[in-house]
């Protein structure tokens, strides 16, 4: 189509020609470099064109720019990302010598995302791994709904990696640290995989549950392996098939009350670096026979002030009794209320009741410190705060994935995403950071630390932060994320309010005074 005189007219770079390509629109009549001629034997010679350089627009030459939307953003989230990253180098290597890079890559990049968005939807994943740091820790990583669920059950399927991963874990722990094994309940009603049963807890909720049974180190506070297995499986089978299935020839069982030990003899006997330490009933009167309520002493460094005793018993094992003052003041307040309530308070009932608030007596095979004892059970809490930052708040946990080896893959995820936690837990603890806020603060402010996409360390005073807060930024140099200023950002702040003051100050003097009433 011949292209309007007047568009051929339009000044434009030299060595150039217009085309028009017929279709309405800004771009319609296109600039092209004239490259030179192709000669043609017997015939005329030709043009030779080369790319387009531009636009005839509205009159005018308009040379081609870079779209304003590009392949990949120029600013991501970055905080939250690298705080994950810089606690998780040893956790990729293991992952490396069992798994190939994608998948391990995959396997960090998912984790990452669920401890930096807990409750993150499997359709979310894509969204929130483009707008973060994590896409340039792990790249090339493909997370559609579609392909996290079926890398979710390609996990849950492979059982020898998983175990393999599990026993480097188990292997990094330090021969003098306790091991400890525990378990807990997450809902998962799916009607689909057959590790969603009714146990005894999940018929008082009215919804199913699976077992995570794990091990952890208590020195550490870092779970070491983990295990899922149906919610209504009695916890001695559970925990014999876990012992088996991952190697496990050292640590102490914790349980609830009512664990058999007897249940599990043949694991105690085959395994003579693994013992048990189960809470004992109230009323068992292993505990009047070795007068285990006249304490011996107060134990030192721990959170509450805990009386303790400590006895050789029948058999060549231990009792261990404790009584937690704080405790026992919420089970008294506890217990008069409900008397006060159903007007039945008896004083003899009270005083038999009285010695015993506050207190929790355990049987064990080993012969242990006290306060090792306590803090075998005692710390578990810890353990179990970050199980529940990867719970959602209805019943407990929602697997949100169907089938058995979906429920499997994700747990495996949930494993990672624990470890990371607790060690960035312990990371910003040291740092003095959880003196002054929570987790979950600190988590909201890491994340909101926007950054240009570039390979070069963070530094406080560089031109690649996005509207970064001063407190984030100190947040950032505690933990290592981001190297110092030659002044520190507080003492810049404090400068530069100081001028502000200075401006406001003079600018005052200078206002021409109003003249007296």
């Amino acid at each position: 189509m011949a292209v309007p005189e007047s568009i051929r007219k339009v000044p434009r770079p030299v060595n150039t020609i217009v085309e028009d390509n017929g279709r309405e629109g800004p771009n319609r009549y296109a600039v092209r470099e004239r490259l030179g001629v192709k000669y043609v034997a017997g015939g005329n010679p030709q043009p030779r064109n080369g790319r387009v350089i531009g636009h005839i627009v509205n009159g005018k030459y308009i040379p081609i720019k870079e779209k304003t939307v590009s392949a990949e953003p120029d600013m991501l989230s970055y905080g939250g990302a690298a705080f994950v990253k810089s606690v998780s180098g040893d956790i990729l290597s293991d992952l490396f010598s069992v798994y190939s890079a994608k998948d391990a890559y995959t396997i960090m990049a998912v984790a990452s995302l669920r401890v930096i968005k807990p409750g993150i939807k499997i359709n979310r994943y894509s969204t929130h791994y483009k707008r973060t740091f994590v896409s340039k820790y792990y790249p090339g990583i493909f997370l559609s709904q579609n392909t996290v669920s079926s890398f979710l059950q390609m996990l849950g399927q492979n059982g020898s990696k998983r175990r393999e991963f599990y026993q480097k874990r188990m292997l990094s722990a330090a021969r003098d640290h306790h091991i400890i094994i525990d378990g807990t309940l997450k809902q998962d009603s799916s009607i689909v995989n057959d590790l969603s049963a009714f146990s005894y807890k999940s018929r008082v909720k009215g919804c199913k549950d699976v077992s995570v049974i794990y091990a952890y180190d208590i020195e550490t506070m870092e779970p070491l392996c983990a295990e899922v297995f149906p919610g209504n499986s009695i916890d001695a089978s559970s925990y014999k098939a876990f012992i088996r299935d991952n190697g496990i020839r050292r640590g102490i069982i914790v349980s609830d009350k009512g664990f058999p030990p007897s249940k599990i003899l043949d694991e105690l006997n085959d395994r003579p670096e693994l013992h048990f330490l189960t809470p004992i009933k109230r009323n068992d009167v292993r505990i009047a026979d070795n007068e285990m309520l006249k304490f011996d002493g107060v134990l030192r460094g721990v959170s509450d002030h805990v009386l303790y005793k400590k006895a050789h018993i029948k058999g060549g094992r231990y009792l261990y009794a404790y009584k937690a003052e704080e405790k026992a003041g919420l089970e008294a307040s506890s217990y008069l209320s409900r008397r006060e309530k159903q007007n039945d308070f008896l004083l003899e009932g009270y005083q038999k009741k009285k010695e015993l608030f506050g207190v929790i007596v355990f049987e064990s095979d080993l012969d242990m410190d006290p306060k090792t004892a306590y803090q075998c059970y005692e710390d578990r809490w810890l353990l179990e705060l970050v199980f529940r930052r990867y719970k959602n708040d209805e019943c407990l946990d929602q697997t949100n994935v169907q089938g058995d080896f979906s429920v499997i893959g994700s747990e495996f995820i949930n494993f990672i995403s624990t470890l990371l936690t607790c060690r960035m837990l312990r990371k910003a603890g040291e740092a003095g950071i959880l003196d002054k806020m929570s987790f979950g603060d600190l988590m909201d402010d890491l994340n909101s630390a926007w950054r240009k996409t570039n390979d070069a360390a963070a530094k406080s005073n560089d031109d690649y932060w996005v509207h970064t807060l001063v407190n984030v930024l100190e947040s950032l140099e505690k933990l290592g994320l981001s190297v110092p200023a030659s002044n520190s950002i507080r003492n810049m702040q404090d400068m530069k309010e100081k001028n502000q003051s200075k401006m406001k100050a003079e600018r005052s003097r200078e206002r021409p005074r109003k003249d007296s009433a």
